[in-house]
């Protein structure tokens, strides 16, 4: 006998979807209302949390629709009350309008008065957290980078209680590419973003000597003139352009570079912790948006939340990227149409149809995703996942596109190429002066980022009490009754009280020290 419910267990997002989500797991004969005047469904069998069943008949061919768009194909006749995933479901082609610049919405009625207690360095920029950084310019130097950081332990730093801490920036590469080549560049951008970033009070640049990316072509190309000052320009001389770079191979090895960085470093600290925070506009907050280990919720709950906080920090006149360019592939068409001008919108263009190339180029292609969290937690098709992500981004218009890790110098909504893959989208988002990132997740990702705080949102609610030690903010109450404009107003205020110091989970478990993954797009010579 079927068992009715007085509760709807499921949600019909648009007027023209033939799915519904499940809104908790769902047993096999439980009936299923949607609306008034219509029949009640009977789930023919277990639907879990996030995942989607049929609500009318959909023939073998037609289009599977979620947020009134196109997410897949049927692969076989699909009846009301069956579990709709992969298994009956596949990506398929899509033909895409993409309307340039028809849709540019109106700016939002400004916000003013707002302040968050940040860090003003010297050159005018706003920094949320109060870092020392050692750049490691390729994974030769990178353990002589990380000796020089563990001499810096809380023992050390206790006393100089505006330090958050030092932060070894250790990657993979930095050799083996063409000099002056794309991923030179790129991977330059990176190092002198991460080097430059306001949360970097000051840093020092350690290189092997020999390598591509020699740390000459970061301080000749990318500015890295100096040690940054967090006040006014010290006298110490130690802090100029003849100290800041330091190569093993010239100083004599592992152990007397350890010795010489740890006493550059150890003199820095007085001056770093000299500077205190003071109140700022919140038009100067620059938030970098991702997802990872999405969920069919994400998409319902946490990204659309997120996307009200961003037009909340954009209405401040601050800044919101959005990022991930495979996981808009199939969506793009909706962020086309927001552009403020044909040319924004077809450089967004131009990135799918690269991405589409340099995956074929390999044999893949960009709907080879989602990922196995993903389609376990009831996405089921590339484009189910770009949608849902594609609401992190809010409602307001495009105002530019930024090349992988580029300065963002625009304000208001924003997008940069970046990949799927969080630790290297988050890396580029955080290079280009992110200094606050907003994480959301429905299988539980437990991302950090140092020097930028990495705040996580779940999707629903048994993720967040699984993963309370880990889960800032709890999403899924809008499956339960709560809107999505109040918790994004809860979203927008954590982003404000995390500017001004509060810890998140993840830093106050200390995560963030190795997921610095710059990107790296072109062969490994």
């Amino acid at each position: 006998m079927a068992t009715a419910l007085s509760e709807s267990p499921v949600l019909r997002l648009h007027l023209d979807d033939n799915v519904a989500i499940a809104k908790r797991t769902i047993r096999p004969d439980t009936l299923i209302d949607l609306e008034a005047g219509h029949s009640p469904i009977a789930v023919k069998e277990r639907v879990e949390i996030g995942h989607k069943v049929a609500i009318v008949p959909i023939p073998r061919g037609a289009a599977v629709r979620k947020y009134g768009q196109i997410i897949g194909f049927a692969t076989t006749d699909i009846q009301p009350g069956q579990w709709v995933h992969t298994h009956n479901v596949e990506a398929g082609a899509l033909s895409l309008d993409y309307a340039f610049a028809s849709d540019v919405p109106p700016d939002p009625a400004p916000l003013t008065g707002r302040t968050f207690l940040g860090y003003r360095r010297a050159n005018g920029r706003a920094a949320t957290r109060n870092y020392i950084g050692i750049v490691s310019t390729v994974n030769c130097s990178a353990a002589t980078s990380r000796f020089v950081a563990q001499q810096f332990d809380r023992r050390i730093l206790d006393d100089y209680p505006n330090i958050d801490g030092v932060v070894p920036l250790l990657h993979k590469t930095g050799c083996a590419m063409q000099y002056g080549g794309e991923d030179h560049h790129q991977l330059a951008r990176v190092l002198s973003g991460f080097a430059r970033h306001p949360n970097i009070a000051a840093y020092l640049v350690i290189g092997l000597g020999c390598e591509t990316c020699q740390a000459s072509f970061l301080v000749d190309n990318y500015g890295l003139t100096q040690l940054q000052a967090p006040g006014e320009e010290p006298s110490n001389r130690a802090w100029g352009r003849s100290r800041l770079v330091m190569n093993i191979q010239e100083v004599g090895g592992v152990r007397k570079t350890v010795e010489r960085a740890t006493g550059m470093l150890k003199e820095m600290l007085p001056e770093v912790n000299r500077i205190e925070r003071v109140p700022i506009p919140i038009s100067e907050i620059i938030l970098g948006t991702n997802c990872g280990g999405s969920d069919g919720s994400s998409g319902v709950t946490a990204n659309p939340a997120l996307g009200y906080a961003s037009d909340l920090l954009v209405a401040h006149g601050a800044t919101s990227i959005l990022a991930e360019t495979p996981e808009i592939y199939g969506g793009e068409h909706l962020l086309t149409r927001r552009a403020i001008s044909r040319e924004v919108g077809q450089q967004l263009v131009d990135l799918i149809k690269w991405w589409e190339s340099y995956t074929a180029f390999f044999g893949a292609e960009i709907n080879n995703n989602p990922s196995v969290g993903n389609k376990k937690g009831g996405l089921t098709t590339i484009y189910e996942k770009s949608l849902g992500a594609i609401a992190k981004g809010g409602t307001t218009a495009l105002r530019a596109v930024f090349r992988y890790a580029e300065p963002v110098t625009e304000k208001g909504f924003v997008f940069m190429d970046t990949p799927g893959f969080d630790p290297a989208s988050v890396t580029g988002l955080v290079a280009g002066g992110a200094n606050v990132v907003v994480f959301t997740t429905g299988r539980g990702s437990c991302f950090g980022c140092k020097p930028v705080p990495s705040i996580k949102v779940a999707t629903n609610t048994p993720l967040y009490e699984h993963m309370i030690d880990d889960m800032d903010i709890n999403a899924g109450r809008i499956l339960e009754g709560a809107s999505v404009e109040e918790v994004g107003r809860e979203i927008f205020e954590k982003i404000v009280s995390v500017a001004s110091g509060e810890r998140t989970k993840s830093e106050q478990q200390g995560i963030g020290d190795d997921e610095f993954c710059p990107w790296s797009i072109g062969p490994t010579l």
